[in-house]
């Protein structure tokens, strides 16, 4: 198996500017197949070289990789279903048409609440005018969940796939609500300890303020030099309202190695492949199945499949693949028929965010793969 090519891509690619660092692991059942880290894990305010141990600020991989798993856990344990409505557990959550909106919607896309809103500008306004130590407080996290309950819907319950960070805010509540723990507690108990991850975890910024527990920086591959917050971000979830609801959100939030990222797309392909784990074989299928209720979506439970044209997948995986991106820079696609995870973890917004040369390059990196595998 020859993954030249693939390597020499990852370093054209950090000599180009798409990232200053880069961790792809590719793996194939029991097997890891490559692991390959190039660049630098940080540039600001010292350049350091890139590990393959270092820990990512994985975005939206928190939707998939603990929120959905989180959630499936409930399901399983029947303390929800996937057909309630929000309703049922969060009464004000109905008003302005949404009282039909049920679990099942939000994880695959098609509530029809909207993609985003910058709450954390109104949360640090509300700290500017006297509210001490408001942002990033678990009072700003019910507050937001407060605005997010009173949205209009930008379309009918089911009628259109709109990916929503909303939505997974609503699902992370939730499973604190139903679990009476909170979701970063909730996932190590359940999901990391289980599956052995030692570098996998939400960073709670209330033990940071409180406790003044401060992440290794050497560990961690730093993100956008924040004009809100202005400083290099480093060990602090990137997305703004993740930080303003302290850190611990459903949609974002989460950290985690390559290799750790890894570890769960094997557990989960396992336990479809009729291990044990867990979940049962009958959720982890059904989180996989495309949502094909909704027109031209793409979405399944808290994972996408591949668009038919300029998917970030690329054009050699089979139909049959899942996977998620974060916006930070950092990827999962699992191919479930060949049983070929690749998982490409980069810090692309570090120091800025106006960074979107990986777009471009992201497809060539799981193409080249692919054909070393085949």
């Amino acid at each position: 198996m020859d993954f030249s090519a693939v390597e020499r891509a990852l370093e054209e690619a950090a000599e180009r500017g798409a990232f200053p660092g880069a961790v792809l692991l590719v793996s194939r059942r029991d097997e890891t197949l490559l692991e390959r880290a190039v660049g630098s894990r940080s540039l600001e305010p010292e350049r350091h070289p890139m590990r393959a141990d270092v820990v990512f600020d994985l975005a939206s991989l928190t939707k998939p990789l603990a929120t959905t798993v989180a959630f499936l856990l409930l399901v399983k344990e029947r303390r929800l279903a996937l057909d309630d409505r929000v309703t049922r557990f969060f009464h004000n959550f109905g008003v302005h048409g949404k009282t039909h909106v049920t679990f099942r919607h939000l994880l695959a896309h098609s509530s029809g609440l909207a993609a985003y809103r910058p709450y954390y500008k109104e949360v640090a306004a509300l700290q500017k005018r006297g509210r001490p130590n408001f942002v990033a407080s678990r009072e700003a996290k019910e507050w937001v969940f407060e605005q997010v309950h009173r949205e209009r819907l930008e379309v009918p319950p089911g009628s259109r796939a709109l990916y929503s960070d909303l939505g997974f805010m609503v699902l992370g509540q939730v499973v604190e609500t139903v679990s009476g723990q909170t979701l970063d507690r909730f996932c190590s108990a359940r999901i990391f300890q289980p599956l052995g991850l030692r570098s996998t975890s939400f960073v709670d910024l209330s033990q940071i303020r409180t406790k003044r527990i401060e992440p290794i920086a050497e560990a961690i591959a730093p993100t956008q030099r924040c004009p809100w917050r202005k400083r290099v971000l480093c060990g602090e979830v990137d997305d703004e309202n993740a930080y303003a609801m302290g850190g611990v959100a459903g949609h974002a939030g989460l950290f985690g190695t390559a290799r750790d990222v890894d570890a769960i797309a094997r557990h989960l392909k396992d336990i479809a492949d009729g291990g044990t784990g867990i979940l049962p074989k009958t959720l982890v299928d059904e989180m996989w199945t495309r949502d094909t209720s909704v027109p031209g979506s793409t979405r399944t439970f808290g994972w996408d499949t591949p668009s038919p044209q300029r998917s970030m997948a690329g054009t050699r995986m089979s139909a049959h693949t899942v996977g998620h991106l974060g916006f930070t820079g950092v990827s999962l696609w699992m191919d479930l028929e060949r049983g070929v995870n690749v998982t490409l973890l980069t810090n692309r917004v570090h120091p800025s965010r106006d960074n979107d040369k990986l777009g471009e390059l992201r497809p060539r990196i799981h193409d080249l793969v692919m054909e070393a595998v085949a």
